[in-house]
This record gives C-alpha cells, sequence and structure tokens, in this order.
C-alpha cells in the first residue's frame, strides 16, 4: 500500500513539473535540454541530503557497473526521446501511449520464466485494445507518437535495470544519486554548448524553479516506490494515476479537446491496468 501512495504523490507532482516544462518549450523559454537538468537536479539534492543525514543508506556495490553503466546509457537515450515525445504529443496522448510499459514489462517476466495468470492476460489485452483506439482514432492527434512509443519500449529496460540493482547491489540512494549526477552533467553540457543556456541560472525564475522542484519531490517518491512492492505493480499504479492526472492537465491547461473520448480510453486502460495488477 505504502508503493501506492508513493505512486501517486510522485505521479501527481510530475504532472505538475511536466505541463509547466512543456508550456515553457514551447513557448521558446527553455530547451529541452535545460528542461532535462531541471527535472533531475532536485531529485539528487533531497536524496543527497537524505544519505549525509543518515535517513537513506548509501551503499553502492562495484559488483553493479555493468547493469549501472547499461541503465547510465539508456537513461540518456530516454530522456531524450522522452522530453522530444512529451513537448511533441498531447499531454493526454503522451499519458496513453506510455502506459504500453506495464504489458511490455509482463511479456518480458513471461520471457524470462514467470508464470502470468489469467487476469493478467486480460488486463494486458484491455491495454493493447485501448492503444489501437488510440492509434485508430483520427480525432486525436498523432505528433510525437513515434519518440513516445520508443521511450515506453526503452523504459522496459530502465526499469528492469534499476530495480535489478537495487534488489541486489545498491541502495535506492545511492544508485539514483550517482546516476543522476552523471545525467546532470550530460544535460547540463548538452544545454551549455547546445542550446547556449545555464540551467541553474534559469531557475532564478520562480515557475521554473517550482517545475524542478515538483520534478524533485516525484522523482523521491517514486524512487522508493519500487521498494516497498514488484516492478510491474509499480508501474502499474503510476501509468494508471499518471494517465489520469495527464488527461486532466491536458483538457484545463492545455485546452485539448474530445475530452469525454479519451476519459472513456482511460476508463478502459485503467481496468486493464487494475488486471495486470492482480
Amino acid at each position: 500500500m505504502l508503493g501506492l501512495i508513493f505512486t501517486s504523490i510522485g505521479t501527481f507532482f510530475e504532472e505538475i513539473a511536466t505541463s509547466i516544462g512543456k508550456h515553457e518549450v514551447e513557448n521558446h523559454r527553455e530547451s529541452t535540454y535545460t528542461m532535462a537538468v531541471l527535472s533531475l537536479i532536485w531529485g539528487l539534492v533531497f536524496l543527497g541530503v537524505m544519505a549525509l543525514a543518515g535517513i537513506a543508506p548509501f551503499i553502492f556495490s562495484l559488483k553493479s557497473l555493468p547493469t549501472f553503466a547499461t541503465r547510465f546509457v539508456l537513461e540518456v537515450f530516454q530522456v531524450h526521446v522522452a522530453l522530444i515525445g512529451i513537448i511533441r504529443a498531447d499531454r493526454s496522448t503522451a499519458g496513453f501511449i506510455r502506459t504500453g510499459t506495464i504489458p511490455l514489462l509482463l511479456l518480458m517476466d513471461l520471457f524470462l520464466g514467470y508464470s502470468l495468470g489469467l487476469y493478467q492476460f486480460l488486463g494486458i489485452g484491455l491495454v493493447i485494445i485501448s492503444l489501437i483506439l488510440v492509434f485508430v482514432e483520427k480525432e486525436i492527434s498523432r505528433n510525437g507518437l513515434g519518440f513516445l512509443m520508443l521511450g515506453t519500449i526503452n523504459a522496459v529496460f530502465t526499469i528492469s535495470l534499476y530495480k535489478y540493482n537495487i534488489s541486489n547491489f545498491n541502495s535506492v540512494a545511492a544508485e539514483q544519486v550517482i546516476m543522476y549526477t552523471l545525467l546532470v552533467v550530460y544535460f547540463f553540457l548538452v544545454a551549455h554548448f547546445i542550446a547556449k543556456e545555464n540551467p541553474f541560472r534559469m531557475m532564478r525564475r520562480p515557475l521554473l524553479l517550482t517545475q524542478s522542484v515538483a520534478d524533485g519531490i516525484a522523482g523521491v517518491f517514486q524512487s522508493f516506490a519500487f521498494v516497498f512492492a514488484p516492478a510491474s505493480v509499480i508501474l502499474s499504479a503510476k501509468r494508471s494515476s499518471a494517465v489520469l492526472w495527464s488527461t486532466l492537465a491536458g483538457n484545463v491547461y492545455f485546452h485539448e479537446r474530445h475530452i469525454l473520448l479519451k476519459l472513456a480510453v482511460v476508463c478502459m486502460l485503467i481496468g486493464g491496468i487494475a488486471l495486470m495488477a492482480f
């Protein structure tokens, strides 16, 4: 239960940050590279303080280096494609497509030898039908779908590697502090040399500071959620709550149309996700 509560809180703050970031990038007030730094920096700060204060243990095993290094490369790719998809796609559409990670994770479990029950297969079927409706429905925008799909598939590997590392080698704080540090350095350099921006100076603007802090809070809650339940269950809760928040944000903040149609698909998605969580 605690994992599900952490996930719901995290996705709420994540939607606040993502909506602000999408609006600012669309209006050319920040680049996607700066958005990446802002989304990571406060998660790094919060987890770092927790580790220094002894609230969260800091344990990193050198045995995790092969999987950790692989995860870093995939995380760089993930942030790039995910942000491009988020900026180009409607918020609600982005929420729908990202739910595709859940059945893919379950299918990977099946490939690795885990057994799936009837409820899981029924849930996978409902999610797939929902995603098909998103693709074929002409009233729903298809902008950014290619990048969203790449991010959806790649997330299967980044989440699996993260869960594997914190289950077998590293503490949550160590895994995420080191990963966030590497990602912040990478995207800061890209923002500085390509976009000619200083993300840290841009945080002087109250709106961008709010975006960054909200993302940091989301990152902390979502990082610890995976400690309390299997990855597939946490991801199911994350995607189901995220798709609802993104649909509401798309309608209220970005004035996207066809809210009733999208809510109907949301209900089908949440039903499928609930079945997969059994």
